[in-house]
């Protein structure tokens, strides 16, 4: 495989990793650890294997048919791929506004500015991404120097907080307290929506793709679970340190992962709460947008000629959205939990379709694996119901 194939991979897995690492999902993190504590842990490690199946599933899908995940959809029911595409559209729009407040914010923490000018400032970083020659190169190796720095300074910040490792190990396999709620939108957060296809959109532009770039994007979607699952453990671990020495209370509902950092650093902590914020939620914006557009751009005859200004304006729009009616935690959760409802149906959309004769021969899912996709859509697909009817009440 040439260099640029290697990077193409590698890239695919971090846009994928840093599209779910979001404003989002530092808020969920830091918010349900203070919640359930060590036991949150066993809600990780359920939402991982969750990811992994999904991922694998979704990912020798669209790599071994060659085909964009709504246009596999269509094939398995017309008019189910634009149907998928306007969810996954809103959803991305949704996120997308968290992530352009949370850049902002992050500026705000790093260089003083004001929340909107550093919203401003990041989505015109943003858009400048995609108006370059070779924007998806230059995407790539964004979302890889910036999913580092957030994996390391983020774990600088759980060693800090010298968490109770051993409570958090238990916790995980035997949990004293199993929540629902906690499980959907951490699945949802993590690869619910237009983030189970970043990395399988990212690879079919690239021009990896057909049975045998199956194995290689295998090991590009095990990388990018990889990366988001480290990035969630460390941030359990440092709200986990803070809740176990100064209680939930040391965690602010207003700002909750900034209270983590700054609990567990000190000033220092709260300046990297604002590298990592800007960070996840720079990326984020990158991610939301490609691969909300990835989908938008078949809905209509000449929109597939017309990607770059759709992915401005997307860019442009939640912008201006947020700096109307701006961005309160309790919407970034409640997204999570949104985006974790698209997952069943997009799941279930793609094992039907490695069933089908056209993609004999193209498509390979394991019977193991299809049978697990088949049991995590059940499983998605009842607890987004619990937690809807918890809503109602």
């Amino acid at each position: 495989m040439t260099k640029r194939g290697r990077s193409a991979l590698v890239g695919a897995a971090f846009l994928m990793a840093t599209s779910a690492i979001g404003p989002g999902f530092l808020t969920q993190t830091a918010v349900f650890t203070s919640q359930l504590g060590a036991s949150f842990g066993f809600a990780i490690l359920v939402s991982v294997i969750f990811d992994l199946i999904a991922q694998l599933t979704i990912w020798r899908v669209v790599i071994g048919s060659g085909l964009r995940a709504q246009v596999v959809a269509n094939g398995v029911l017309p008019g189910l791929g634009h149907a998928l595409s306007v969810l996954v559209g809103l959803g991305g729009l949704a996120f997308n506004i968290g992530n352009v407040a949370g850049a902002g914010l992050g500026l705000n923490v790093l260089l003083g500015l004001d929340v909107r000018l550093g919203a401003l400032v990041s989505a015109a970083i943003g858009v400048g991404i995609f108006l370059v020659k070779d924007a998806g190169r230059v995407m790539d190796r964004f979302t890889q120097v910036l999913g580092t720095v957030m994996v390391l300074v983020a774990s600088y910040v759980a060693v800090a907080a010298a968490p109770p490792v051993g409570e958090a190990l238990l916790r995980t396999v035997a949990p004293t307290t199993i929540d629902p709620t906690a499980i959907i939108t951490i699945v949802g957060g993590t690869v619910g929506g237009y983030i189970t296809f970043a990395g399988a959109h990212r690879l079919l532009d690239a021009g990896l793709l057909g049975p045998a770039a199956v194995p290689q994007a295998v090991r590009s979607a095990a990388l990018g679970i990889g990366v988001a699952s480290a990035m969630r453990v460390v941030l359990f671990l440092g709200a986990l340190g803070v809740v176990a020495h100064g209680g939930a209370a040391a965690v602010d509902p207003a700002n909750p992962p900034a209270s983590v950092f700054r609990a567990a650093a000190g000033e220092l902590g709260y300046r990297f709460f604002g590298v990592v914020m800007w960070a996840a939620a720079i990326t984020s914006v990158v991610g939301s947008a490609y691969t909300s557009v990835s989908f938008l751009r078949t809905i209509r005859a000449g929109w597939e000629r017309r990607v770059t200004p759709m992915i401005v304006g997307f860019i442009a729009g939640s912008t201006a959205i947020f700096l109307v009616v701006g961005r309160p935690v309790t919407v970034l959760i409640a997204v999570g939990a949104i985006n974790g409802l698209i997952l069943p149906m997009g799941l279930v959309t793609m094992v039907v379709a490695s069933r089908q004769a056209r993609h004999q021969g193209q498509v390979r899912v394991p019977p193991p694996l299809a049978a697990a996709a088949v049991l995590v859509a059940l499983a998605m697909a009842e607890l987004g119901r619990r937690s809807v009817m918890g809503l109602w009440r």
